[in-house]
């Protein structure tokens, strides 16, 4: 079964850091906001829900999908970084939905919930 786009609401990208990189995920994270339209999340220093390392979240609409990620590709700084749908499933978006810049984190499943049936 071919799933619909139309069925995405946003997009989220997870900028990962560690404390030595925390100055370049903060350049990242001004960049974006003084480039685009999203919603920047709260710093999370330490590792929160399914993410393995301290990060901050970002969250943007369907249509800006052609400009941040090309974006973040040329100004990632080196970060790694997830970047997922958002369509009412939470394990697929992040599992099987999901790009990755950088190196590919292993993520902690258990938090994530499939809330929809395949």
């Amino acid at each position: 079964m071919k799933e619909d786009p139309i069925k995405i609401t946003g997009f989220h990208a997870h900028i990962y850091f560690d404390p030595a990189s925390r100055d370049a995920a903060a350049r990242v994270r001004e960049g974006l906001g003084a480039s685009f339209d999203v919603q920047l999340g709260r710093w999370h220093e330490k590792p929160i829900g399914p993410h393995p390392k301290a990060m901050y979240q970002v969250a943007f609409s369907p249509d800006l999908f052609g400009k941040v990620v090309p974006w973040l590709m040329l100004n990632r700084e080196g970060l790694d970084i997830l970047i997922h749908p958002e369509t009412g499933d939470d394990l697929g978006d992040h599992i099987d939905r999901s790009l990755w810049l950088g190196e590919k984190l292993e993520l902690d499943i258990g938090p994530l919930k499939r809330t929809r049936t395949s």
